[in-house]
């Protein structure tokens, strides 16, 4: 029978019971953690070993009893016992099953404090990773589809009224730089759990002679923490990657929202794949852009993670808290959530069709070219703010009437205004407004050529970057 005797129970006449056992356990949620848990445990054993704290052959039974338990856990035949509260004693109960007293010698000049920060850390290291490479994947299929609609303009929106007109490319990567910065944001969180705890102890640090700066170069750490009760208390990284978990979300619920809004009827610019959209129950012609709409709703979890997530460390004294148990759920369904949006969107946005012609004569309507209208008035000396009236005034009238700037022909431009030449009807012409702004980071033409060119040098940049922090 399994011994589910506290580690800490010396101590106390009385157990909690069963039903404070299960509202006091995190196992159900920190198991997750089990191989950097067991990868940290042989660490600190080895180094124990190497400043005699402890034997080598201590140190050779804990190995192996762990490798085995590893084995077992990930093979799925390992048993978990919510008596044992979290992973750390889960484990470290079957070490001590496995090969006796040398499995109680592990927890030497270790507490669970500096434990779990450890295990945590080293998550939040790989979870960075991971997300990165989501993006990635992510602003990979949306440069190759701006690559892929170099020529292809639609209406460019502001307070959801039709502005200017913009190439789809254009629109594309507006959505690619938000996604690096995110990648910028995850990088940042990488680098914030990138400092190694274990050897800070419950608050205080040891009285054992241990060495912290191996076991971080073996765990693959750039720098030890420098302050024990900081150390143990810390949690900026979660909230580092909750953050950039959360940014990521909102900007991804407004791609999404975008998505949604062409692919109905009355904006018509994209088709969405059948792979991404599911019926109704009831009305036999829908198509309805579920996935798009799920990833939309999810964000708001995610903004939840992290609002709990500071609500539970706002108000702790050092150093460590019970209340600090509370940290991994939030972050977890943050990471979770992140890479499951970013990897459907990946699949979503290349997939969808773009039906370029409606977005061609989307353009054309809303009087999209009124400030190239104005721009050339100034240009020929009329002071901006009259050009401003003058065009609006023939907005107004042309609005009445149901025609556009691109109905006019240069005579009936000359009758507005005298400022008009016979080159009017080509400074309205769609694609004539989308060239003009060749200025840096503009719509144009050769500015999206110059764009895309940065943008895959960028990509390349963040993807190299990974590529070396996971070696």
């Amino acid at each position: 029978m399994t011994d589910t005797k506290k580690p800490w129970g010396g101590r106390f006449e009385r157990s909690p019971g069963r039903f404070l056992d299960e509202f006091g356990a995190s196992l159900h949620v920190d198991k997750r953690m089990w191989a950097h848990d067991i990868k940290g445990s042989i660490a600190h054993a080895r180094m124990l070993a190497e400043t005699g704290v402890i034997s080598s052959a201590d140190a050779d039974a804990i190995e192996a009893g762990l490798s085995e338990i590893y084995r077992e856990i990930r093979d799925g035949k390992f048993e978990w016992h919510i008596a044992d509260e979290d992973v750390h004693m889960a484990i470290e109960r079957a070490l001590t099953e496995r090969i006796g007293p040398a499995g109680g010698r592990l927890h030497t000049a270790r507490s669970r404090n500096d434990q779990v920060a450890l295990d945590t850390r080293m998550y939040a290291k790989g979870a960075a990773l991971e997300l990165l490479a989501a993006s990635s994947a992510l602003c990979e299929a949306l440069v190759t589809m701006a690559e892929n609609h170099r020529e292809t303009i639609m209406p460019g929106y502001t307070h959801m009224q039709k502005a200017q007109p913009v190439l789809f490319a254009h629109h594309l990567l507006a959505y690619f730089w938000m996604l690096t910065r995110d990648a910028t944001r995850f990088r940042h969180a990488y680098e914030a759990a990138d400092v190694m705890p274990l050897g800070s102890a419950a608050l205080a640090g040891t009285t054992f002679p241990i060495d912290r700066q191996y076991v971080a170069g073996r765990l693959g750490f750039s720098e030890v923490s420098p302050n024990s009760m900081d150390s143990v208390s810390d949690r900026d990284f979660l909230l580092d990657l909750t953050y950039a978990c959360t940014v990521t979300m909102v900007h991804l619920s407004r791609l999404c929202e975008e998505l949604i809004l062409w692919s109905t009827d009355e904006f018509g610019f994209i088709t969405m794949d059948d792979t991404y959209a599911t019926g109704s129950s009831i009305m036999p012609q829908k198509k309805n852009p579920d996935f798009a709409e799920l990833v939309r709703g999810k964000s708001g979890r995610v903004v939840g993670d992290l609002v709990g997530l500071l609500t539970v460390l706002k108000g702790l004294p050092l150093a460590y808290n019970k209340d600090m148990q509370e940290d991994k759920e939030g972050a977890f369904d943050a990471v979770d959530t992140t890479i499951a949006a970013l990897t459907v969107l990946t699949g979503m946005v290349p997939a969808m069709r773009v039906n370029a012609d409606r977005m061609l004569t989307g353009a054309h309507g809303g009087f999209t070219a009124a400030t190239d209208l104005a721009d050339h008035l100034a240009r020929a000396g009329m002071p901006f703010r009259e050009a401003h009236e003058v065009v609006g005034r023939l907005v107004l009238d042309l609005e009445g009437q149901g025609r556009t700037l691109q109905d006019l022909t240069a005579e009936e431009y000359a009758a507005v205004h005298a400022s008009f030449g016979p080159e009017t009807p080509a400074v309205v012409e769609i694609r004539n407004v989308v060239e003009r702004r060749s200025s840096e980071g503009g719509t144009g033409h050769a500015a999206v050529v110059a764009q895309l060119e940065r943008a895959r040098d960028t990509l390349e940049v963040d993807i190299a970057w990974s590529e070396s922090a996971a070696e």
